[in-house]
């Protein structure tokens, strides 16, 4: 499963595998992502949520972004390589 899902995402994930090796990757690091991922999932919910409660679509930019984020985060944090997960942060 892991493997088809990696050819699905590859567009998201081929710009986070090129590169070295991940010297300065830690298991937090992955976490963290994670962590990250999903309140920007959440914040995409809220930001849907005010703007049809609202009626104005202009709520709808913050939905494209935050979950545009927060979709990045996860596919990278669950199927990314630790190359990936290091290079997303930055590499520091």
């Amino acid at each position: 499963m892991k493997q088809f899902l990696t050819r699905v995402f590859w567009p998201i994930l081929a710009p986070f595998e090129k590169g070295d090796s991940s010297a300065h990757y830690r298991p937090s690091h992955r976490k963290a992502l994670l962590g990250m991922g999903f309140l920007f999932l959440v914040l995409a919910g809220v930001s849907a949520y005010i703007s049809l409660r609202a009626g104005e679509a202009g709520g709808l930019a913050a939905l494209v972004v935050f979950g545009a984020v927060g979709l990045v985060s996860w596919v990278v944090g669950f199927l990314g390589s630790d190359t990936a997960v290091a290079r997303i942060w930055g590499n520091r």
